[in-house]
């Protein structure tokens, strides 16, 4: 496959061949391509480009290359396609979890058209059953297509009903062993039936440990097992442990890369999932959520400014940007220390060892900067009692921040919310508005 790097002038050189209609170069110039980088191409040609280029690939490579396109663009793609067409075109030269992923993004109505177009009624049928699953389970996300055999088989047969089934198969990345009931037992390896006599039974040879997952299992969960056990495919049962299908490291990355993407934008202020190429209103209705949040706490920090009356100290002033955005950032990292530990499920300890924990590590870090910006205001000439002011404030309000920060969530997680929507705008925006308030409250008391 061409490894060379999609670069802006082989874009050009390649949108130029297609104004000049010289589709047989374009063919011969992209054939040695990754589909992911024709789907590359694809999305950064225009529309009518990509289009012409596209229902130009062979059908098995134009099926593969949809795959890896961006969903806005496989949709506008695809608008051209009828029902009939996508099922033969691009549908039938896909394994069931990639086709059942694309035919989910289709108007109800096109679905429906696609299924009954489909030549094999097994294909449709399978297809059907995936688009039943709830969204980030397992089953949403498994492929059909594997290679099972039964434990009463002896190894011969087990040889031919194997090349009989891996014709439906790209990659054999394991070969199940099942019971007259369909029920998973184990595994049996390649070397087992290559170094055992053809007249063995399975049974006797099969590995009976494994590691496997149900329909309904979270996709988090799924790559948690398998990043643990070192796994490249993991099969799917049901819960009466009947054999449903397999799951590929590579579907769990997919899943795993668009979960790490909306939760980075939650802990970035963003309501939705948006893109940058997307329309100014989408991006516009994303961002507003959490800016009107902001825009809350900014008018409640003036409420509390006003509340103590600074006039007599103008001085103090200088010092709010300080304080609030060390109490904002301390925050943000105690909880996306929090976040990445559940994320991972390594967070082992009790709610309460976790604050004594950040209570400890909130001192340490408290004493050092409240060191520092003592000596700071000092060496500035300030008057002792705003140095003091400064310093017992940043240590109360590091000390919050840390616990606060930890605290929010763990809560959030107890309450099955995902976590990832505690860090970032949430924790900043009450940290400032609390530690303000903490800064003007020892002020008070001091000077």
């Amino acid at each position: 496959m061409h490894t060379k790097k999609l670069n802006q002038s082989i874009v050009d050189r390649i949108s130029e061949l297609l104004e000049s209609s010289s589709i047989d170069r374009v063919l011969a110039e992209i054939e040695e391509f990754h589909p992911e980088d024709v789907a590359e191409l694809l999305e950064r040609l225009d529309l009518e480009q990509a289009k012409a280029l596209l229902y130009a690939l062979p059908e098995e490579r134009a099926a593969e290359v949809i795959v890896e396109l961006d969903e806005e663009v496989r949709a506008s793609l695809l608008q051209e396609y009828s029902g009939k067409e996508l099922a033969q075109e691009v549908i039938e030269n896909l394994d069931s979890d990639d086709a059942a992923d694309i035919i989910s993004e289709l108007p109800q109505e096109k679905i429906h058209e696609v299924l009954q177009s489909l030549e094999d009624p097994d294909q449709a049928r399978e297809i059907a059953d995936l688009l039943n699953y709830a969204e980030d389970t397992a089953g949403s996300i498994m492929a059909k297509e594997l290679v099972k055999v039964n434990a009463s088989w002896k190894l011969m047969r087990c040889l031919r009903e194997m090349r009989r089934q891996a014709e439906k198969v790209d990659q054999v990345h394991a070969i199940y062993v099942v019971d007259d009931d369909d029920r998973l037992l184990g595994t049996l390896s390649l070397k087992k039936l290559l170094t055992t006599s053809t007249k063995t039974p399975v049974s006797e040879v099969y590995d009976r440990k494994i590691i496997k997952v149900t329909t309904d299992t979270h996709v988090e969960e799924v790559a948690r097992l398998m990043r643990k056990y070192d796994l490249v495919v993991i099969p799917v049962v049901d819960h009466e442990g009947r054999l449903m299908g397999r799951i590929t490291f590579d579907d769990v990355m997919d899943v795993m890369k668009e979960e790490a993407e909306r939760d980075y934008q939650m802990a970035s202020g963003l309501a939705q999932d948006v893109e940058s190429a997307d329309s100014i209103f989408a991006l516009s209705k994303a961002r507003l959520p959490w800016l009107l949040i902001g825009m809350l706490g900014g008018v409640i920090s003036s409420r509390v400014v006003d509340f103590f009356d600074i006039s007599q100290y103008p001085e103090m002033a200088a010092f709010m940007p300080l304080i609030a955005a060390t109490g904002g950032n301390v925050g943000v990292q105690s909880a996306a220390l929090v976040v990445q530990s559940l994320a991972n499920d390594s967070f082992n300890e009790s709610i309460l060892q976790k604050l004594l924990k950040d209570l400890g590590v909130g001192l340490v870090t408290a004493l050092v900067c409240a060191s520092l910006m003592f000596a700071v205001t000092a060496a500035l000439g300030k008057p002792f009692n705003l140095s003091i002011t400064v310093s017992i404030a940043l240590v109360s309000v590091i000390v919050f921040a840390a616990m606060f920060g930890t605290l929010v969530p763990l809560t959030l997680n107890k309450f099955k919310i995902d976590p990832a929507v505690a860090t970032g705008p949430f924790v900043t925006t009450t940290n400032d508005v609390i530690g303000l308030f903490i800064y003007f409250s020892v002020a008070k008391l001091i000077m």
